[in-house]
């Protein structure tokens, strides 16, 4: 359901895992009325099983395939007026990079955590700060999504799941190891850069549960 102050995502109820499978590359972008419609090129997958209707993670956001041109290597999704409101898709621009995942299929391993594809919020980076084995990215989330984020907890940023180093009343960092930051757009992201947040779901059930549930 889409609603004010709601998480959202263009289609189904699909499930994904956060594992990036691939980097895509924005070929085509055009702005359709209040709608915006990407041609994407992965770079490894397999754009010859890709179904019309199947849904696709882009940093993050949950997409419907509605067009395939298995002769190009390209697929086609589109982007409402309410996904480019909520999300970061609408900086989107040709030879854009952007995080794929499939949706998750019944028998595959879940190796990261399970990822809706419904935007939370839009996070901005903060800092950066090179260790060697890891790259520390401090994020400022939306104040209403803190409560969601815990220490040694998931979230997913722009569709990478990543697990919470610490977090206090302004924000909070994860630590990008060599193979993420090879695989993903996250160590190409400079401060200031804004990125698509979606909290551990398990958060707001449970605070639902006890009575407490407020949108974000």
């Amino acid at each position: 359901m889409v609603g004010a102050g709601r998480p959202w995502c263009d289609t189904r109820k699909p499930v994904f895992t956060g594992l990036v499978e691939d980097l895509g590359t924005v070929a085509r972008a055009d702005r359709r009325s209040d709608a915006l419609v990407v041609t994407v090129r992965p770079a490894r997958m397999p754009v010859a099983e890709l179904q019309l209707g199947e849904s696709v993670c882009h940093d993050g956001v949950c997409l419907t395939v509605t067009a395939v041109d298995r002769g190009a290597g390209t697929y086609t999704v589109l982007a409402g007026a309410e996904t480019l409101a909520r999300t970061t898709l609408g900086e989107l621009r040709v030879g854009s990079k952007v995080n794929l995942e499939r949706a998750l299929a019944i028998g595959d391993r879940l190796g990261g955590h399970l990822v809706a594809g419904h935007v939370d919020g839009v996070g901005e980076l903060v800092s950066r700060v090179d260790r060697g084995a890891n790259l520390v990215l401090t994020f400022r989330p939306p104040a209403a999504l803190l409560r969601y984020i815990v220490a040694k907890g998931s979230i997913a940023i722009d569709g990478v799941s990543l697990t919470v180093n610490g977090v206090d009343d302004a924000g909070f960092d994860v630590a990008i190891i060599p193979h993420t930051a090879e695989e993903t757009t996250l160590a190409g992201k400079r401060p200031g850069a804004r990125v698509n947040l979606e909290v551990d779901v398990i958060g707001k059930y449970v605070e639902k549960l006890l009575g407490g549930y407020r949108p974000a």
